[in-house]
């Protein structure tokens, strides 16, 4: 069974708030068909500790203010390296640059099709996404 309407327009929204403090790379993934705790991942990449907070910070009031949406979970935000928030529809990853490179989700999930956010992000930030095997939105 596909994401539900939704978890797409949460894992929109997230992406759009996430794309607006300059996240990059941004993939969301239907992950419905794999797990029953979750519809979607948005994964996101950020340059810095301060970078991580400010993404985490704007995706929860987004996903507030547009959805009613409320953090469930939420883990990693004291170290700001890979936080994790849980909205139970959808799970937001903010990860800095090596530690995404280093787990490694798309690749873990990649047999999940892709929910196209590129209408709603950004363009990748010129050189951070170099040697990155998706690109913002891309869709596999």
């Amino acid at each position: 069974m596909p994401a539900t309407d939704t978890a797409i327009a949460q894992a929109r929204t997230a992406a759009r708030a996430a794309s607006d403090r300059l996240g990059y790379d941004i993939v969301a993934l239907d992950v419905s068909g794999q797990l029953v705790i979750t519809d979607a991942f948005v994964i996101v990449s950020a340059n810095n500790e301060r970078q991580v907070g400010a993404i985490v910070d704007a995706v929860e009031e987004a996903l507030h203010r547009e959805h009613g949406a409320k953090v469930i979970r939420r883990e990693g935000k004291g170290e700001g390296h890979w936080v994790l928030l849980d909205f139970g529809d959808i799970i937001v990853h903010v990860f800095d640059v090596e530690d995404r490179q280093f787990y490694a989700l798309e690749k873990l999930w990649q047999d999940c099709p892709a929910i196209d956010v590129s209408d709603v992000v950004g363009p990748p930030a010129p050189g951070a996404s170099e040697g990155a095997e998706t690109g913002a939105g891309a869709a596999r």
